[in-house]
């Protein structure tokens, strides 16, 4: 549609469209309903009632289904949903069914499809059909994260998308590292002065890990950060006598340790593929805060409770029994550092479960509490949603800092993938807060065998 204004110039009417939402968008992501701008957003009958029986579950599923069921019941009082009510953004929302008295559509009819389907899936095309049909001038898109009903809905003519408005690509993905190449001047000013003026007018976010290289020897740099006004870099802490135990073997477990051990940081994301390092250099850094510094009462560890083959069914015992084959790569790792400390620290180490230094709790249990003066580790964070990052991010009380590590290459949670997993979710929000840090690790350190590993698989 093309429309004239007052100076006589042409423009391009922007066309609003109708998106008809699936369950599984619902499911994943409640707030989709508001998140479509000014268009309409339909939602079939047959999805309120898979959210019917979503919703007794205990899972975050079930949650989401229960807030769904909330948000609708709360927007009864504009309206008539079955004819429509005004959504935040301008669009239109409505519950769309059957209605008996009107007549077929000759579309819906020469398809194999209907309202009485047994297939949910079939039922919910009827739907879609009947109203692109009855509402030919708005295009109709069907929205869902079922790969299948995409294509059925292609088969059909109707347009079908995923739901991305939470995704993000991992090739456009934040990695907090920079490289700065100066001259000679620039590093000995650096080294001096502990601190390096930033180009006026260039944008840097604070806490953005940088590398200075001399521009007439490359193999010569130095290690720095953006300060929390974006305006300078300034040298990172000196973890290079090792940190319980662990000494730094590359620059990106250097910058690890300096977001680790910096107070002022009170959120970090640890991003790398299997064995870069991220749980170890996590727990050492909380182990030398907790139990030399003291800054902290515990260390708090949790990782999502999702299993990378089929369940192997209900475990018996007490929860702790019962999470121990959740949490053994924190016992592997608590191994791998008493290992590497051969004195008094390493002493320490056999009895840090006894004595609470290490807490290691489920995440199932974490909602409604306050965490204050802790160190919290999340592991495996790349198997959570954006919800349930949000959940435990707000769980953080006074004096508590929180680190997420993650691989998105490797998800075993089948509702996230990895552009719309909570982990790189959060990563993105907090690009350039002056209380997070991200640090993408590189080159694995695990073994040789576990680098090509990762490489070649």
């Amino acid at each position: 549609m093309v429309f004239a204004d007052s100076r006589g110039f042409a423009h391009q009417a922007r066309v609003k469209k109708n998106y008809l939402l699936d369950t599984n968008v619902l499911l994943h992501d409640p707030n989709s309903l508001v998140s479509f701008q000014d268009n309409n957003v339909l939602i079939p009958i047959e999805v309120i009632e898979e959210i019917d029986r979503f919703k007794r579950e205990s899972s975050e599923l079930g949650r989401n289904a229960r807030t769904v069921s909330r948000m609708l019941d709360g927007w009864r009082a504009q309206g008539h949903l079955s004819q429509g009510i005004r959504l935040p953004g301008g669009g239109l929302f409505r519950i769309v069914f059957e209605r008996p008295a009107a007549p077929a559509s000759t579309t819906s009819s020469a398809v194999p499809l209907n309202g009485h389907s047994r297939s949910a899936d079939n039922r919910i095309l009827a739907r879609a059909l009947s109203v692109r049909d009855a509402e030919p001038d708005l295009p109709l898109i069907v929205v869902t994260k079922d790969i299948n009903l995409r294509l059925k809905a292609d088969t059909l003519g109707l347009p079908a998308e995923d739901y991305e408005t939470d995704r993000i690509q991992l090739s456009e993905l934040y990695s907090g590292l920079i490289e700065k190449t100066v001259n000679a001047e620039a590093l000995a000013e650096f080294k001096s002065k502990d601190e390096l003026p930033l180009p006026v007018g260039a944008r840097y976010l604070p806490n953005e890990y940088c590398t200075l290289i001399d521009e007439a020897n490359p193999k010569r740099s130095l290690l720095a950060k953006v300060d929390a006004t974006g305006t300078k870099l300034v040298p990172i802490a000196d973890s290079r006598e090792g940190v319980w135990g662990i000494r730094p073997r590359n620059r990106e477990q250097h910058f690890a340790f300096d977001a680790l051990l910096d107070d002022r940081i009170k959120l970090v994301t640890l991003m790398g593929k299997a064995g870069t390092g991220k749980t170890l250099l996590a727990l050492a850094a909380g182990l030398r805060r907790t139990v030399v510094d003291r800054e902290f009462r515990r260390v708090l560890v949790a990782r999502p409770t999702v299993s990378m083959g089929k369940e192997i069914g209900f475990l018996p015992g007490t929860l702790e029994e019962k999470l121990s084959p959740w949490m053994q790569p924190i016992h592997d790792a608590l191994e791998l550092l008493s290992d590497l400390n051969m004195g008094q620290e390493s002493r320490r180490s056999a009895d840090l479960m006894r004595n609470g230094s290490i807490v290691v709790e489920a995440l199932s249990y974490i909602r409604g509490r306050s965490i204050p003066h802790q160190f919290m580790i999340i592991d495996e964070a790349q198997n959570l949603t954006p919800l349930e990052v949000k959940t435990i991010v707000t769980r953080v009380g006074q004096g508590t800092k929180i680190v997420f590590t993650g691989d998105p290459w490797q998800i075993d949670n089948p509702y996230v993938d990895s552009s719309s997993n909570g982990f790189v979710y959060l990563v993105d929000r907090f690009r350039g807060q002056t209380l997070a840090a991200h640090v993408q690790l590189e080159k694995g350190e695990r073994s040789e065998l576990a680098e090509m590993a990762a490489n070649l698989l």
